[in-house]
């Protein structure tokens, strides 16, 4: 045999050896799912409602590490240097991939830089405020806020965020002034907005579910399409005579790039197979958020999508850190 054929064939059954031994015992030890938020919120809520069943699926204990701070940037560019070997993942927030690239100049990470496992969850956003302010529906809190412009505040779960992003298209489409007060996360958001420390929130429903149900802030419209199950006594913006606010945020399992694709369709199918089971259903629904049975291909391409579709939005609304 000539050598370049040798070698060719020597490397062909090296690479072949690679992927069946990578896809036979993996995982053979604990993997580290990262969430670069805050516990608390619903990134921390959906990477822990599938992490325990995902370490009985996998054989092997899946630990959620917090990794917040840097709008998200911390956690998001642990994961894009990490070795990908199937060990370091990341559950991933909307508006972090799909709007920190067009809202950050010098970024330290690139949605390239991760290829899409699943999809965790889908949650539209719903629009609540504090029990001190007096409104009761979103048309008087609109007057309400418009008699008072300049003088209200709206958490976000931090800069760039869907919550940052519709609090923007919120005061344009309602004609009010709000000011934006970012904070590191939904869990201290939140903490804020039962407080009364700040007067509106637009979130994901995982984030103040139970607040909502005991009372502690008032939920005034969902930003979706149609209303959801868990909270049929909440309307859709449009129902709440703000037609077309719709805002959908999402949270999704990502590996960093050049993971092994018999690696990723493992902890995909392990994913779309917790998705089904009527409990995770159950909890899913009762936080407000619905499941997707996707691909690594629909999840890539769902959030490719994304990236292009948030970085118009920003750009054409001039949106900045600072707003």
């Amino acid at each position: 045999m000539k050598r370049r054929s040798f070698v060719a064939l020597a490397s062909a059954t090296t690479a072949f050896a690679g992927t069946a031994h990578a896809q036979g015992t993996w995982p053979d030890k604990p993997i580290t799912m990262i969430v670069p938020a805050p516990p608390g919120g619903g990134t921390d809520l959906v990477a822990r409602l599938y992490s325990d069943l995902l370490s009985q699926e996998l054989g092997q204990q899946v630990l959620v590490d917090n990794k917040g701070g840097g709008n998200g940037n911390i956690g998001t560019a642990l994961v894009a240097r990490a070795k990908p070997d199937g060990y370091t993942l990341l559950m991933q927030y909307s508006a972090y991939h799909a709007a920190n690239p067009a809202l950050i100049k010098d970024l330290n990470w690139k949605p390239d830089d991760f290829v899409g496992v699943a999809m965790g969850a889908v949650a539209p956003h719903v629009i609540v405020i504090a029990k001190k302010v007096p409104a009761d529906d979103l048309k008087s809190f609109i007057a309400y806020a418009q008699a008072n412009k300049g003088k209200l505040n709206y958490a976000s779960v931090g800069a760039g965020s869907v919550p940052h992003l519709g609090g923007v298209l919120l005061n344009k489409a309602a004609g009010i002034d709000l000011t934006h007060i970012p904070y590191k996360g939904a869990g201290p958001a939140t903490q804020d907005l039962v407080a009364g420390q700040v007067e509106l929130m637009i979130v994901t429903p995982p984030s103040v579910s139970g607040h909502i149900r005991s009372g502690n802030v008032k939920a005034l419209a969902l930003a979706s399409d149609t209303r959801h199950p868990a909270f049929p006594e909440i309307p859709t913006a449009a129902e709440a005579g703000l037609p077309g606010f719709v805002l959908d945020g999402w949270f999704a399992l990502f590996a960093p790039a050049g993971t092994p694709q018999p690696i990723v369709d493992k902890l995909n199918a392990a994913m779309r197979k917790i998705g089904k089971m009527e409990a995770v259903v159950a909890r899913a629904s009762q936080l407000g958020t619905v499941l997707k049975d996707w691909s690594p291909g629909e999840m890539n391409s769902f959030a490719k999508g994304e990236v292009e579709t948030w970085g118009k939005v920003i750009r054409d609304n001039n949106i900045t850190f600072a707003e």
